[in-house]
């Protein structure tokens, strides 16, 4: 059967690639506009410094009007003109303070230098003039612009993506109570059918002992549907012994399991409580083993031990199978996520969400190695 869970990560994949690029793409374009707009001021700044020398000469021939007019066009580049011994000769476009106007000249033409927006103006004979200058206003928005517009872009990247994981989780638990409750409700009518039989069965004098297993069986499988209706709804859960619920589950087990594969619990002398609903913790139990027993295709061990640290209980369910690599050790919890020909991948899903959703512990892949075995760890609050 096809992984589920891969093509869905497909989909995340392709959606973030495409998402990256479109991000790049709009940034280099905002990027390459503000470098245009740079290489237009330095040629306004040019034509500035010019003109500006073009006043400062004794030619007489100059069109005056026209040197005026481009000195005056000029209103929104910081310039400051200073000679060889950083005497500042001219300012424009700077917003002096009402005290210290000298020092906070002298501030902004080291901070000009520091740009190295330098134009240098050669006058009548060996005298210079150097021109600093500084960004405009409309300039220096718009290199803030391409970090904005990155930001914003990815705040929306972030809030898509959450929103198309909580649209589709949404729809998945849906799907996965409508499923539940309707398989509770499709197993109670035979399953009441069979306990009718078993009661003529009964009166007709057929051997009590056939008719012992075959109520076992039936009782099992109320059990089952019992689980199964109390999906999609909070459980009522009361204070249930550790021990003794894992011996329960794992006794149930090894009936079920060929010799070939040994169940062994490690538990403390000391019962330990918590708030469970016995039945669904009972079948995540039940679930880890069975996923333990396809892993070692049926031949290995399991040991379930069962720890305490201060208020934490601990249960270690630890097989000898194949293992788990480490890239995979959270998303084998996924929805549809399976390594088996055969099968809806929903164990482990069903597990993380019976011990986090209605128990509100955790579990995890404790370790595992590649051809050596896997344990997986349930953590439940310690009562008393």
């Amino acid at each position: 059967m096809q992984n589920i869970y891969d093509a869905r990560q497909r989909v995340k994949l392709t959606f973030l690639i495409v998402s990256v690029v479109l991000v790049a793409v709009f940034v280099y374009i905002s990027n390459d506009l503000v470098k245009a707009l740079s290489v237009e001021e330095r040629n306004k700044m040019e034509i500035w410094a010019e003109a500006t020398r073009e006043l400062a000469s004794e030619n007489m021939d100059m069109n005056m009007d026209l040197i005026l007019k481009v000195i005056q066009s000029n209103t929104s580049i910081p310039v400051i003109i200073a000679d060889e011994r950083d005497s500042i000769n001219q300012y424009l476009n700077i917003q002096l303070p009402e005290e210290n106007e000298e020092q906070f000249l002298y501030k902004k033409l080291k901070q000009f230098k520091e740009n190295g927006n330098l134009i240098e103006i050669y006058l009548s004979g060996d005298a210079m003039q150097y021109l600093y200058y500084d960004d405009s206003i409309l300039l220096k928005r718009l290199s803030y612009y391409p970090y904005i517009q990155l930001g914003v872009m990815l705040l929306f990247i972030v809030i898509a993506y959450f929103a198309l994981i909580s649209t589709k989780k949404a729809e998945q638990n849906k799907v996965w109570v409508g499923l539940s409750k309707e398989t509770a409700h499709q197993l109670g009518t035979p399953i009441s059918s069979l306990m009718a039989w078993m009661d003529l069965l009964e009166l007709n004098g057929v051997d009590k002992e056939l008719l012992t297993d075959m109520n076992k069986d039936v009782k099992r499988l109320s059990v089952i549907a019992d689980r199964f209706s109390k999906i999609g709804s909070e459980p009522e859960k009361e204070l249930v012994y550790v021990n003794e619920a894992l011996q329960n589950a794992t006794e149930y087990m090894r009936r079920r399991v060929s010799d070939k594969v040994i169940i062994t619990t490690y538990m403390p002398n000391d019962a330990e409580g918590t708030m469970l609903c016995l039945p669904l913790f009972e079948w995540v139990i039940e679930n880890l083993c069975k996923n333990a027993v396809d892993a070692m295709e049926g031949v290995g061990s399991i040991d379930v031990s069962l720890t305490t640290e201060r208020q934490v209980i601990y249960i270690d369910v630890k097989d000898t199978g194949k293992g788990i690599a480490r890239k995979n050790f959270k998303t084998v919890f996924n929805p549809g996520y399976t390594t088996k020909k055969r099968g809806w991948g929903l164990g482990l899903a069903l597990v993380k969400r019976i011990i986090e959703e209605y128990h509100n512990g955790k579990i995890y892949v404790k370790e595992s190695e590649i051809g050596k075995g896997t344990t997986f760890r349930i953590e439940l609050k310690r009562i008393g």
